[in-house]
């Protein structure tokens, strides 16, 4: 069976490389299920209205530096600029506290649950275009 997606990711992370390297070894570890691509990261919640508007991405994953709050307000900027958006707010404090192989593991087991969502939402197996509109799927850990 070939893999679902393609699913643009946008992340909101202070640290872009390490945005880079921890969601490209994440894509590693589903690549047999999902085509993920990560199209860009906001180092600044200022950065998020115009690259959503412009990537009208599947998916925007919040970093753990971020507060609850603070993500909270992303979530809200990424849904208002793109309806149906599905957002992940990794835990605060997970890098911290566990370092990055735990952001990892954390992201391999819920961006399934999250993707599914998407297929079950939209009653497809795969997809080749874009999802339809519909409300996002907010996770704030």
């Amino acid at each position: 069976m070939s893999p679902k997606g393609p699913f643009t990711l946008i992340t909101v992370n202070t640290a872009p490389e390490r945005a880079a390297r921890l969601i490209g070894r994440m894509v590693e570890a589903l690549k047999d299920s999902y085509t993920i691509i990560h199209v860009r990261n906001c180092e600044t919640i200022d950065q998020i209205p115009p690259a959503v508007e412009q990537i009208q991405p599947d998916l925007l994953f919040v970093a753990s530096m971020w507060t609850k709050e603070e993500s909270l307000a992303i979530i809200e900027i990424a849904e208002r600029e793109r309806p149906g958006v599905v957002t992940h707010a990794i835990p605060h404090g997970l890098q911290v506290d566990r370092g990055p192989d735990a952001v990892v593991e954390h992201l391999v087991g819920m961006v399934p649950k999250l993707l599914e969502g998407i297929g079950e939402r939209e009653g497809i197996e795969g997809r080749g275009e874009r999802m339809g509109e519909g409300k996002g799927d907010k996770e704030v850990a």
